[in-house]
């Protein structure tokens, strides 16, 4: 059984969005296939952005380590966000910051190469989209999600790191968003 951390990038806490429902069907296929499952809502969360690049080298506020500490519990990590501009809204952005500081992602060994922080662990990030992913994907390249994959998850040693990438989110039938919960139910199951 794995340890599972699902991170909810969605920045409104007000409202459900589909990103709160793909979450919940993840949890609860891991759930029920006997995972451990803990849940980070960033939104939720109360911390400032980062201004200064000396902070990465300081301890973050204390809501933030306890982020740390789930993350650093789990084999898995699920991170789930709506496409905003291109990338993670900003909210996401800036919590990933906060995660990275005092050498928690990535720490620099005396060589000066970087140390992955967070090796032996995997992730799934899964994005929604209004656009065709299709088209995110071969127009855009899907840089914004390759560079939260490559710059931060990779790089603080997440391997492997899988996506779904789930388009036209705002004309799906119903139909098509269920088709969409028993898929990211199966993926809890499998810890994927």
């Amino acid at each position: 059984m794995a340890a599972i951390c699902i991170i909810q990038g969605h920045p409104d806490a007000m409202n459900p969005h589909f990103c709160h429902a793909l979450a919940n069907a993840y949890a609860q296929g891991a759930e029920a296939a006997g995972h451990k499952v803990v849940l980070i809502d960033v939104a939720t969360l109360d911390f400032p952005l980062l201004r200064n690049p000396a902070d990465f080298q300081t301890l973050p506020p204390r809501v933030i380590e306890l982020a740390q500490h789930m993350i650093e519990a789990a084999d898995h990590l699920v991170i789930v966000y709506p496409l905003w501009l291109g990338g993670s809204p900003a909210l996401l952005k800036g919590f990933f910051e906060q995660i990275g500081r005092n050498g928690f992602l990535i720490d620099r060994a005396s060589n000066g190469w970087p140390r992955q922080m967070l090796k032996g662990r995997s992730a799934h990030v899964i994005v929604t989209m209004g656009m065709p992913a299709l088209a995110y994907r071969l127009v855009f390249g899907a840089h914004g999600v390759k560079g939260l994959i490559g710059s931060v998850l990779g790089l603080s040693g997440l391997n492997p790191v899988r996506q779904t990438l789930i388009g036209n989110t705002g004309n799906l039938t119903h139909k098509s968003e269920l088709g969409w919960f028993e898929k990211m139910k199966r993926l809890g199951r499998d810890a994927h």
